[in-house]
């Protein structure tokens, strides 16, 4: 492994963002003996969720657009993550802030497909027809599509893209409204591990306070559908710090949840962003309970025999499938994303669709996807030098159970975590992390602050895009 250079360029000859020249973490003027950062990190445990690093809102035009033969044609990997994108849903939740457009038009949907047909039949020959190892279909809620249209995603994934679902892990997201029969049969046989639903509350006021309108018979009724149909693994959403939640309630939820025994459940912190419908700074709650909220459901998790993989999610440790799966980098490089909103990454660039939240925004980006006829550049995204690589690389590895080994990152960048990440003195003293067998590790302690840690680690170059980022 070549040592690390911190001149390192960008290939053809996009804009490289300007960067720390180390990995000191950056927000404000942070504390630097390990007692007051810990403080700080404490006093504000909610700052932000990063599902992934950087954020779409630090993604700008490249000033040259990118081909993507030549981004792929680089990838050493020996197989790939394939996801695709359904921004459609019923009603748009109160908190949501993703790509995602309420809209239950058949004819839209058909046009949308055929478009994700279009960009597969051109990305087919890019990718190198390379095994997937994994297959997601997310939204939006793709199970809006009736299910000849959920059967032609199918389709396209095996005929065009090359999939083989013997080979692969498949998961697919749903909702309470949409579990028929119909679309259940699709996804049972073409091979599903994995079915996710959203619930967020078992509590009607909860619900309808952040415009869900969701009735608890439907979701019993859905979730005694899914039970009946034995996916190899059912996932369940709930939200904690919902307007009007109370300890008792929120516990009633998580009980709800579990006496369907699902494999997994992600429990998700209520955020509030800008142009969502809910307001930033309105919970409804005299005072801000989530942590209690989250403590007291991670008790009760483990009691049932769930094991904690990241502040989110919690799952049995039971084997999810009998395929002979294709191995997969945990850090999801090689993931290539069809549809609008998708996001793709290989090991340097991330590249995806504009992005946007208002329906006016989003309706438009759709429109812009429907109509075009080339997808085989990437004009969009974010370029990643050795530094901004370094933190993805901690963040991926170190907000989950597994950690980060520390061998891995010598490997990777030619250079010792401890001499080149200056805050790993604060993780270890401060007590919210640990080094065990050569992997640096979250405490518990730690694993519950994961969202105020994986803020401290954004840089500053990323978080002035996220502040920079002018979108409706």
């Amino acid at each position: 492994m070549k040592a690390m250079n911190l001149n390192h360029s960008h290939p053809t000859g996009a804009a490289a963002p300007e960067i720390d020249t180390n990995l000191t973490p950056s927000r404000f003027q942070w504390p630097e003996t390990p007692v007051e950062w810990a403080r700080t990190i404490r006093e504000a445990p909610y700052r932000s969720y990063l599902y992934s690093y950087p954020h779409k809102t630090a993604y700008r035009p490249f000033d040259t657009p990118l081909s993507l033969q030549e981004l792929w044609e680089k990838e050493e990997l020996e197989s790939y993550f394939l996801y695709m994108h359904i921004p459609f849903c019923a009603a748009r939740c109160g908190f949501c802030n993703l790509f995602t457009l309420p809209d239950k038009r058949l004819d839209v949907h058909k046009e949308y497909v055929d478009a994700l047909e279009r960009q597969a039949e051109q990305w087919a020959p890019i990718m190198g027809r390379r095994p997937f190892s994994r297959f997601a279909i997310g939204g939006g809620t793709p199970t809006l599509l009736e299910a000849p249209l959920v059967e032609r995603l199918f389709d396209i994934a095996e005929n065009i893209m090359g999939l083989d679902p013997k080979r692969a892990s498949i998961s697919v997201e749903t909702s309470p409204d949409t579990v028929t029969e119909d679309r259940l049969e699709v996804l049972k046989r073409r091979g599903t591990d994995r079915v996710s639903m959203g619930i967020q509350s078992f509590v009607e006021s909860e619900s309808a306070a952040i415009y869900r309108p969701q009735k608890p018979k439907l979701v019993r009724e859905a979730l005694e559908r899914l039970v009946e149909y034995n996916f190899p693994l059912l996932n369940v959403d709930l939200i904690y710090g919902l307007p009007g939640q109370t300890v008792g309630t929120w516990l009633y939820s998580l009980e709800e949840a579990l006496s369907y025994s699902p494999g997994e459940i992600f429990l998700y912190p209520l955020y509030i962003r800008e142009n969502t419908i809910l307001k930033p700074g309105y919970t409804g709650l005299d005072h801000d309970i989530r942590l209690t909220l989250y403590e007291v459901a991670r008790e009760q998790l483990k009691q049932a025999g769930y094991v904690q993989y990241s502040m989110r999610r919690f799952a049995k440790n039971d084997g999810i499938s009998s395929k002979e799966l294709l191995p997969y980098s945990c850090q999801e490089e090689g993931m290539a994303g069809l549809g609008c909103g998708a996001r793709s990454y290989t090991r340097n660039v991330h590249y995806a669709s504009r992005y946007g939240v208002s329906a006016a925004a989003t309706r438009s980006i759709i429109a812009d996807y429907v109509a075009a006829e080339r997808h085989d550049l990437a004009d969009y995204g974010f370029i990643l030098n050795v530094d901004e690589s370094k933190r993805r690389f901690i963040l991926k590895a170190l907000l989950h159970r597994e950690g980060l080994e520390l061998s891995a990152y010598a490997e990777r960048f030619g250079v010792s975590l401890s001499d080149d990440f200056t805050g790993m003195s604060l993780l270890l003293e401060s007590g919210m992390a640990v080094v065990e067998e050569g992997t640096l590790r979250l405490t518990e302690e730690g694993m519950a602050y994961s969202d105020a840690i994986g803020d401290w680690m954004i840089s500053t170059s990323v978080r002035e895009r996220m502040e920079g980022y002018v979108g409706a």
